[in-house]
């Protein structure tokens, strides 16, 4: 009979071993299930207060995907912190977008690429995971700033938002998709990687604190402080990546990340659904 290592043993046990003392850790209630409070010692944390920025974001990653939620993050009363009853696919995003500088995470994320692997089609789950989960935050933020410039004066936005870019990337939006040779309809953003992502979407939050703080007003003035701001993401991307925003690489569709996630939560609710 299995039975599970000695709670200080559990992070480095958790995802080795045949099997691994992570499916140990599973309850059967109608589905297949981990507490989150389990998965975090399994991840070498106290409590599940450290889980709770990685479990917001694949929360969000499932709503951005139209995957029921409640099918895979199932709330129960808990203490300060959210508690909850994950499925397999929860622990996998919950995992996918914890700090892989954490080596038990690291480890943890290793052991989940490898059940979702015949699902995918893209390398690097966890950078797509988080990718993902960036470009649905940009979608947020592109909104939010769009309303914010608006009430401060914005009449042309097309030309406010690419001045965002044109201090970002040294060239209009146009010209910067010829110069990453982005081919077909739809937008740029959608073949970006996971770290330019980011940036803008540091970009798009900086900008409209600059606006409100500064009560920025006018067409023009509002152009001047996106292209500042943008100019401003620049030297930080040069400076902490060593080359400039437009000359980082195109990622694959954003459209193929998201049909490999829904194929991972379909093969992993296959794979824990009760046995006839």
């Amino acid at each position: 009979m299995s039975t599970l290592p000695p709670e200080q043993n559990l992070t480095a046990t958790a995802f080795e071993g045949d099997p691994p003392a992570f499916e140990l850790l599973a309850e059967q209630n109608g589905f297949r299930f981990w507490f989150a409070s389990d998965l975090a010692k399994a991840l070498g944390y106290e409590s599940t207060t450290s889980l709770v920025k990685s479990l917001n974001k694949a929360i969000s990653v499932c709503m951005m995907l139209g995957i029921e939620v409640a099918e895979n993050f199932t709330q129960i009363n808990g203490g300060s912190a959210p508690q909850y009853k994950l499925s397999r696919f929860a622990c996998y995003l919950t995992v996918m977008n914890g700090d892989s500088k954490n080596p038990a995470v690291a480890k943890a994320q290793v052991f989940f690429a490898g059940l979702a692997d015949s699902f995918w089609e893209a390398m690097n789950q966890n950078d797509e995971v988080e990718r993902l989960y960036a470009r649905g935050e940009i979608s947020i933020h592109e909104r939010s700033l769009a309303s914010a410039a608006q009430s401060h004066g914005v009449q042309d936005h097309a030309r406010f938002q690419n001045a965002g870019y044109v201090g970002m990337y040294n060239m209009p939006i146009w010209k910067l998709k010829n110069y990453k040779h982005f081919e077909g309809a739809g937008t740029l953003l959608d073949r970006m990687g996971k770290d330019e992502l980011a940036a803008n979407l540091f970009r798009l939050t900086l900008t409209e604190s600059k606006i409100k703080n500064e009560q920025i007003k006018g067409q023009q003035s509002l152009e001047t402080a996106a292209e500042t701001v943008g100019r401003i993401v620049r030297n930080a991307v040069v400076q902490a990546m060593g080359k400039t925003p437009e000359n980082l690489a195109l990622a694959p569709p954003i459209a193929d990340t998201k049909k490999s996630i829904k194929a991972t939560q379909r093969g992993f609710k296959k794979l824990d659904s009760p046995k006839k």
